[in-house]
């Protein structure tokens, strides 16, 4: 069993020490997890599971092939059920912490943070799971669709580094829970003066009210139903006046001016609303101040192919010398980051769809999702710094290619870099698919009796 605690020199010998056997084995101990002496023991599962990740999630007869060992399916299986997944989530913690620290020390601070911020971005996406009675417990599919003929949808909301790209936490919840109800459950792996960035899904007094209580900052583009005016002096929406006076108060924002910064850029006051959210505790909404301060600024974006024109953006970064207002509007384009980190899990990772039939299985299959991205991501960022381009530009295919086929100990190639097309844009169609099969509106087993009922056989 040599070959097996050997596995991840095939994945490269750079990053053993991220997940060398010393390191699971003292981790597993601190979660209080016990085992047996066996082939298939913590380091050698997870070895394998890592393995199976960079294929692309393959399936299990043909991870035998990859590791060049007999593996049995079953006993695979039952060594990945055995495995707790507080284990595998603090090894992504601990590893992404160390990737990212191993690349500061090699590129520097300035390119790993934003004018000395750890960056972060937060977004959900879906994907989905086998059709089995536990997974459609958890994670239910629309109620619109035919009952048997949908697969259970999660949600998986991410945190991730937006200079590296590494990931640092995977959450999965229903479908139908909002995120921004969930994302205060990320808030303990953030430390002070890091700065979180999302869309506006994220942006309400409350959320940015627990950032600031830590120390983080936050930058959030402006929801729809947020009145924002920029005109000084303003009178604000007073919230305890009698309704039948609310009606005049039509148009005025629920903030206090404070003052401008330049044009379409100020200060302003946010009231606290007077009911509580549903995701927040009585003694949560007890904390939080009565006001607070923030910085709202407005710009316009005139490239082409772009459907936003004009963007809002609320963030408590207060201060415009430090933080002028088109760096800001900068930093918020590194937002759509994550539409791409997105884009290369599921699509060329294969994450649109689990393979697990647990609730448990499907967030250990996330978990080393993750970790497998953040051991391609941190290839494409070195080969960036070497080779002195910017890491978007590295090709992922190329880096996860150079990943799967190098041999253990080889000196990290030059990677493939995209050329820069700040210009090209494309409609959101498809030329042909595939498949021409319609969608099922009946579950199987009725389309088969109706089927067998209509064949000429049975006539």
């Amino acid at each position: 069993m040599a070959s097996v605690s050997s596995l991840l020199a095939r994945v490269k010998s750079d990053f053993k020490e991220h997940l060398s056997p010393s390191l699971i084995k003292a981790v597993c101990r601190c979660a209080g997890h016990r085992w047996r002496r066996r082939k298939l023991d913590p380091v050698a599962t997870i070895h394998l599971f890592l393995l199976q990740m960079l294929h692309c999630n393959c399936a299990i007869r043909h991870l035998r092939h990859l590791a060049k060992i007999p593996i049995n399916a079953a006993a695979y299986c039952k060594a990945r059920m055995r495995l707790p997944l507080e284990v595998l989530q603090e090894l992504l913690i601990r590893g992404s912490a160390t990737l990212r620290k191993a690349l500061t020390c090699e590129a520097g601070e300035d390119r790993t943070c934003w004018r000395g911020h750890r960056t972060l971005l937060t977004d959900g996406t879906a994907t989905i799971v086998p059709d089995t009675k536990a997974l459609r417990k958890v994670f239910p599919h629309s109620p619109s669709q035919a009952k048997g003929c949908a697969f259970p949808a999660p949600r998986v909301l991410g945190l991730l580094d937006a200079i590296t790209g590494l990931v640092v936490q995977f959450m999965a919840f229903s479908l139908f829970v909002n995120e921004h109800s969930r994302v205060w459950q990320l808030h303990p792996l953030l430390a002070a003066k890091d700065l979180l960035v999302g869309d506006c899904g994220f942006c309400s007094f409350a959320h940015i009210a627990l950032l600031w209580e830590r120390g983080v900052l936050a930058l959030f583009r402006k929801p729809k139903s947020q009145i924002v005016s920029f005109r000084p002096h303003r009178k604000a929406f007073e919230q305890h006046i009698a309704s039948r006076r609310r009606a005049r108060q039509k148009g005025r924002p629920r903030s206090r001016y404070v003052r401008s910064l330049g044009k379409h850029d100020q200060l302003v006051r946010w009231i606290r609303p007077v009911y509580r959210v549903g995701w927040l505790s009585r003694e949560q909404f007890e904390t939080l101040p009565q006001e607070l301060l923030v910085r709202e600024l407005r710009y316009r974006i005139m490239e082409k192919g772009r459907r936003t024109r004009e963007v809002t953006i609320v963030t408590t970064l207060l201060d415009a010398k430090k933080y002028p207002k088109e760096a800001v509007a900068e930093l918020y384009a590194l937002r759509w980051r994550i539409e791409t980190h997105w884009h290369q899990l599921k699509t060329l990772l294969g994450m649109d769809k689990l393979k697990c039939q647990t609730e448990a299985g499907i967030r250990k299959e996330l978990v080393m999702y993750a970790m497998v991205y953040n051991l391609i991501h941190a290839l494409m960022m070195r080969a960036a710094i070497r080779q002195q381009v910017s890491v978007e530009r590295i090709s992922f295919m190329d880096a996860l290619r150079w990943l799967i086929s190098a041999a253990p100990g080889e000196e990290l190639a030059d990677l493939l870099v995209n050329p820069h097309r700040p210009e090209r844009y494309e409609p959101r169609v498809l030329k042909g698919s595939r498949r021409g099969y319609p969608k099922m509106h009946w579950p199987r087993q009725q389309l088969r009796r109706w089927i067998g009922r209509n064949s000429p056989k049975s006539k």
